[in-house]
């Protein structure tokens, strides 16, 4: 995909920024290479149409900071519908773990490419990954356009040589993807919870990162047989050993976050740790409810994420912002509680700070890259369209609203076509990795 400047021309700026309201204003935007380098609020300022290569109408749309998901499996998406309806040690032992078995170069990559045609056509600009054979998922990220930060899913419980092995394939992956496709692929460290690597491996983990000045992402307190788990192998509740093992900075990402203590939830804001809440796999796998208005309440950075489409179904962002806000709702029994405004912030630019790139993305600001997409104000679902824009977008809209899609200045996907994926043969790979994975 070449370069191209690009004018949007009169749309709906939603721009969440951090501890602002999210605010709604009618504007034009100029992409130069992959940045934003003009925002004209209209009738104050106009921006001039020479040197153009392409111009878009935005009459009829609400442009808005592409989304951010902080916590997937993308190669996952072959196991859509695979095991629904249990708990999670049944699904993960007994049906999931078991078919990852078969796992190969070639099905990982398959699963990743329908994961981000996904997230492309339902509005998502970057995601944050775990899982295997991740070198793939770079080449199938590179390929998309979008922006991915991956690490290696690192599991050894106890066992030295296979401690090793995750190491050199975490490395590996960071030497030879961080900061590529123009810095679109960020790397990090992926040990994949406490109950499941060692001592030594959380350890050392703590001083790869340090070395490569990369990040960390981690399953933590998801559910409470987890915790149970882990106080009987360790005497502490997980943040607390953690904490012991001088592993927490503001360079961690804690997928899940349901079961805090209040003594972990301290230890998290002093430590600067980022949550990843996922509240619809929480939901259907029964994992519990996430207390995350304490955790906002107490200016901890809390993301959204869907986990994988095998917990989840989907990667729809918008209607996880639904759930996530509904759930708080009804758990706090209080309609005030996890706004629309909050919800937004941290599907956006909550989102860009727990994976420490709120300078580059995450709000529509001179000098941010250009990650950004356009919903359609016309779309039945969001009309009438109440003077409150992050509402219905919170509570009315789903990813097929999505019109246009732009990631570092590229288009992905403008008028719902996708421009540089071919999403029937990628369907075809995945259904033809699924039905040979589970023969």
């Amino acid at each position: 995909m070449e370069t191209e400047n690009i004018l949007i021309k009169n749309t709906i700026i939603l721009n969440p920024k951090e501890n602002k309201i999210v605010e709604g204003f009618k504007g034009d935007i100029l992409i130069e290479n992959n940045e934003i380098s003009q925002i004209a609020k209209k009738d104050e300022e106009s921006i001039s149409e020479n040197g153009i290569d392409k111009i878009i109408d935005g009459k009829s749309k609400i442009l808005m900071p592409g989304l951010i998901n902080t916590h997937t499996h993308i190669s996952m998406n072959l196991f859509r519908g695979l095991a629904d309806d249990m708990a999670l040690d049944e699904w993960l032992n007994d049906n999931i773990w078991p078919v990852e078995s078969g796992l190969c170069v070639e099905y990982c990559h398959a699963g990743a490419s329908l994961a981000l045609i996904e997230m492309i056509k339902s509005g998502t600009t970057t995601f944050n990954d775990m899982y295997f054979y991740m070198e793939n998922v770079a080449e199938a990220t590179t390929e998309s356009g979008i922006r991915g930060c991956l690490s290696y899913g690192m599991i050894d419980f106890g066992d030295k040589e296979k401690r090793e092995k995750e190491f050199k394939e975490n490395i590996n992956l960071i030497k030879k993807y961080n900061n590529s496709a123009n810095g679109r692929i960020k790397t990090r460290f992926g040990p994949h919870s406490t109950f499941t690597t060692s001592k030594e491996l959380l350890e050392r983990v703590r001083k790869e990162a340090n070395k490569y000045n990369v990040g960390i992402h981690i399953h933590m307190n998801e559910t409470k047989k987890e915790i149970d788990d882990v106080v009987e192998a360790t005497g502490k509740r997980p943040f607390e050993y953690l904490e012991e093992l001088d592993f927490l900075k503001n360079d961690v990402l804690a997928a899940h976050g349901v079961w805090l203590s209040k003594k972990e939830i301290e230890i998290i804001k002093q430590k600067n740790v980022n949550i990843s809440h996922n509240p619809c796999s929480n939901m259907k796998l029964s994992s519990g409810v996430a207390s995350i208005q304490d955790l906002l309440s107490k200016n901890i950075c809390v993301g959204l994420g869907t986990d994988s489409v095998a917990s989840n179904n989907n990667l729809d962002l918008f209607e996880e912002m639904k759930f996530a806000s509904l759930l708080q709702k009804v758990d706090t029994m209080n309609p005030t509680d996890l706004t629309s405004d909050e919800t937004i912030k941290m599907a956006t630019i909550n989102g860009a700070k727990a994976l420490n790139l709120e300078k580059e993305i995450g709000s529509i600001e001179v000098g941010k890259k250009a990650d950004m997409i356009l919903i359609d104000k016309n779309s039945v679902n969001l009309n009438p369209m109440s003077k409150i824009v992050s509402s219905n977008l919170v509570y009315a809209a789903n990813g097929s609203n999505v019109n246009t899609t732009i990631c570092d200045g590229k288009i992905l996907m403008e008028n719902k076509n996708l421009t540089n994926l071919d999403e029937k043969s990628i369907i075809e790979k995945a259904n033809k990795a699924i039905k040979e994975l589970k023969n």
